[in-house]
């Protein structure tokens, strides 16, 4: 079966911190408890410092990877494929043994030693979580990779396509390259901002690659950074979304849809038209629309790393199902709060029907 969905980003084993050991290496790096950056100097002793002296986890990890292992628990077999750069390492094969047990196609672009798969360090506090990554071959990642034979195929089949932000640090022309190809031929383009360091120092990459993206999701942080960045001052989150919505779009015969997560509060979901066409808000909703998340007991909430891909990636296999719009969102809230209650981001295995 071909993929319907095609998810591009930055691969990386994720190497988790317990949240009993977490405050300290917040405190020994500088890190933020509950923030996404990529690795400077002065972080780059985090890794072999964790795996050497604290008690760790790994997992398959990377935004969009995340995303595709989602969308994939929602969708038949084979529906998803995912694309992005590694080593030849252990790292690499660990990812591939994920991607494969979940039913996600792995389309790498693997560099040659000593490029090494990329890493994030996870360091769990309470019920935050802070990521710190090194991309290494994930940054290496060469637009060639998009014309292969292979690969070009499987853009050529896929109705759907999800771009993580953290890619345009350094993939900005290879996620051009496939969004406006897909817009061009009507098909559907989600972005999501990923951290809130995309759309500040990010901005002119993101302002670029936004008229081609039909759907673009967000948390409340990432939002406020837009409107920072933007100088939109003291404009609400209401505000924000629906001036996003409104910017210009290449494929003006869709609207676009603007989805800003608040973790245990309300989604917001804001449309440049409701046009009552599927997968979009209808005429009689509000827009922006609130969908309130249902409450999850203290207790259930182990860690919230990654669940707010799994949002994003229940809520585009959904839609690529046919599901409208509010249930594709509520799917979406499903596996949200189904990855806060495992280590890491990951969902209930077997499979639980949250359809």
């Amino acid at each position: 079966m071909a993929p319907i969905v095609v998810s591009l980003g930055n691969p990386l084993l994720d190497i988790q911190v317990s949240p009993e050991e977490g405050p300290k290496y917040l405190e020994k790096y500088q890190l933020k408890s509950n923030d996404a950056i990529l690795a400077e100097e002065k972080h780059m002793g985090i890794y072999d410092d964790i795996v050497a002296n604290a008690k760790v986890t790994y997992v398959a990890g990377g935004a969009a990877q995340n995303a595709a292992r989602a969308a994939a628990y929602v969708l038949p077999a084979g529906s998803v494929a995912y694309i992005g750069s590694v080593g030849e390492d252990d790292l690499k094969q660990t990812l591939l043994s994920a991607n494969e047990a979940e039913g996600v196609q792995s389309a790498y672009q693997t560099q040659s030693s000593p490029a090494r798969t990329g890493a994030c360090a996870v360091i769990l506090s309470n019920h935050d979580r802070s990521l710190c990554t090194t991309l290494r071959a994930a940054e290496m990642f060469n637009k060639s990779h998009l014309q292969t034979p292979e690969i070009s195929k499987l853009i050529d089949e896929a109705k759907y396509f999800y771009i993580e932000g953290f890619f345009l640090t350094h993939g900005l022309e290879s996620a051009l390259e496939i969004a406006k190809q897909a817009s061009s031929k009507g098909k559907t383009v989600v972005l999501n901002l990923s951290a809130p360091f995309i759309p500040q120092f990010f901005k002119v990459q993101l302002e670029e690659l936004l008229p081609h993206v039909d759907i673009l999701i967000g948390n409340e942080s990432e939002a406020d950074a837009y409107k920072e960045a933007a100088g939109m001052g003291d404009a609400s989150l209401a505000q924000v979304a629906s001036t996003l919505a409104a910017m210009t779009k290449s494929n003006a015969s869709r609207p676009r849809l603007v989805v800003i997560t608040q973790g245990a509060d309300s989604t917001l979901v804001a449309s440049s038209t409701a046009s009552g066409t599927p997968g979009n808000l209808s005429k009689e909703d509000e827009n922006p629309k609130t969908y309130p998340v249902p409450k999850l007991s203290s207790d259930k909430i182990i860690d919230t790393n990654g669940a707010g891909d799994m949002f994003a990636g229940g809520f585009l296999g959904s839609l690529a199902q046919g599901k409208t719009l509010d249930e594709s969102i509520e799917i979406g809230h499903k596996l949200g709060q189904m990855c806060c209650g495992q280590i890491g981001p990951k969902l209930v295995w077997p499979k639980e029907n949250v359809l």
